[in-house]
């Protein structure tokens, strides 16, 4: 069982142990790990043909009033968050310059129960035994290698997914206000970490959903969710087929699939 998932599941002992202050707005592992999957998605960028960079290192910003927390949290949070980076950067086929690296530090800008992330692509490598600065305040430095990831079989410079050579639309989700590419052949959604893309609803299963990829037709599959899914107002009954346009429900998630023109094929 991973940090993330037993955390989840523990969390009212551990919002008990780690804060005496009323009911505001805290900070969930979870949220983290589905802010490093939309910063990935927001900051990679394609220099070839099938070849799309993204960040590798990772600070997360939290206000002094949650940044103990963090450090509750610990090394072990942040090296399971290189695990999420890793694993979505290889379900949408990204390509990382270097072993992924993730920081916990506060910034007294941030506001209590918020939290920021900064990414960038380094490709000189660091020991992942190098001490914090005490004038940083940084503590936690996750570091993981994609290459010398146990539960993983291929690193993330592995080839990407195979794609037509002229391609004529780009397949994206539009979830409440954000934008994701489809760049893999499965793509999960749930409200679990592990999922590809977390949707942070109650009425939506730990792993709702699957987008799946045949040939130029793109499926919605239920996978087993408690209160179903639903494409265009139809329940969906094992798998149904999107177009441009459908909308997906999940809970009280409304999910628009869409096929966009590439800028070049204008």
């Amino acid at each position: 069982m991973g940090f993330l998932e037993s955390l989840e599941k523990n969390i009212e002992k551990a919002v008990r142990a780690a804060f005496s202050t009323g009911s505001r707005k805290r900070v969930e592992a979870v949220e983290i790990a589905s802010a490093l999957r939309r910063e990935l998605d927001q900051e990679a960028f394609t220099i070839s043909a099938g070849r799309t960079m993204a960040p590798n290192v990772f600070v997360v910003e939290f206000s002094d009033e949650d940044f103990p927390r963090a450090q509750d949290w610990g090394t072990p949070l942040a090296e399971e968050l290189c695990d999420v980076v890793i694993k979505h950067a290889r379900s949408q086929a990204y390509t990382l310059q270097g072993a992924v690296k993730v920081s916990f530090t506060h910034n007294p800008e941030v506001e209590a129960g918020e939290f920021r992330v900064h990414s960038s692509a380094q490709r000189t490598a660091e020991s992942p035994n190098t001490p914090a600065t005490p004038s940083g305040h940084r503590i936690a430095r996750g570091h993981r290698d994609p290459e010398d990831e146990p539960t993983q079989a291929a690193p993330v410079q592995a080839a990407p997914v195979q794609a037509a050579p002229a391609q004529r639309w780009i397949p994206v989700l539009d979830v409440e206000g954000e934008r994701f590419s489809i760049n893999a052949d499965s793509i999960v959604l749930g409200r679990s970490a592990e999922a590809d893309i977390t949707v942070e609803d109650t009425g939506v299963s730990r792993k709702h959903l699957e987008i799946r990829r045949q040939g130029e037709h793109f499926l919605a599959v239920d996978l087993g969710s408690t209160n179903g899914s639903y494409v265009d107002g139809e329940r969906v009954i094992g798998r149904s087929e999107l177009v441009n346009g459908s909308v997906i429900t999940m809970g009280r998630t409304r999910i628009t699939f869409r096929l966009l023109t590439p800028k070049g094929n204008r």
